[in-house]
């Protein structure tokens, strides 16, 4: 296996294991943070109401939670887009761009183990590889 180091190491100072596993779950594990990176690699949401307006109906406390979190364990980064009132744009860091190929292993295992999953056409599979 190789490793790649384009970013700094993530400082983990909750860390309870040393499993490398362990530590990304604890990270980015729930169902709402991969969601939102979803979003934004194969969907190209950048706003809270983009974001918001996901079929899976995340609950605003939560989406400002992952969206912090995200922040700031430089997965993400946000700048502002308007000033009042305050709204922000978020992108990914290159850390965070660093996770399209694990969202793709997940969207193939969903597809091959899954029935109904939805298959993305080869077109758009193209434009992310």
């Amino acid at each position: 296996m190789q490793t790649i180091k384009k970013c700094p190491m993530i400082k983990n100072k909750l860390q309870r294991s040393i499993c490398p596993i362990t530590n990304t779950l604890d990270l980015i594990g729930d169902k709402w943070t991969l969601l939102i990176i979803r979003d934004m690699l194969f969907l190209n949401k950048k706003s809270f109401n983009e974001f918001l307006e996901s079929p899976e109906k995340i609950a605003t406390n939560i989406l400002t939670d992952r969206l912090k979190r995200l922040e700031k364990h430089d997965i993400i980064t946000k700048q502002p887009y308007n000033k009042s009132p305050m709204r922000y744009e978020y992108t990914l860091t290159s850390r965070g761009k660093d996770l399209k190929p694990l969202l793709f292993e997940m969207i193939r295992w969903g597809n091959v183990h899954i029935e109904g999953t939805f298959v993305p056409p080869k077109e758009i599979l193209k434009k992310h590889l």
